[in-house]
C-alpha cells in the first residue's frame, strides 16, 4: 500500500504575517509550525527565505 503524498499549500498573506509576527516574538519554530498546520521544516525554510529566521534576526541585531 502506497504512503500518503503530500499536497503543497501555497503560503497566504495571512500565513506569512503570522510567521513573521511569531518569529519576531521569539516563538519556537515547532510551535509556529503547529499553529500554521505546516511541517517544521517548511516553516523554517519559509522564514529563512523571507529573512525573518531566528538566525537572520540575530545577524541583523549584531550589525546595529
Amino acid at each position: 500500500m502506497a504512503g500518503k503524498t503530500a499536497k503543497r499549500r501555497e503560503w497566504t498573506k495571512e500565513d506569512v504575517r503570522v510567521l513573521k509576527t511569531l518569529t519576531k516574538e521569539g516563538t519556537k519554530p515547532s510551535v509556529i509550525a503547529r499553529k500554521l498546520k505546516r511541517t517544521e521544516g517548511a516553516t523554517r525554510q519559509k522564514a529563512f527565505s523571507l529573512g525573518v529566521s531566528r538566525r537572520a534576526l540575530v545577524k541583523k541585531s549584531r550589525k546595529a
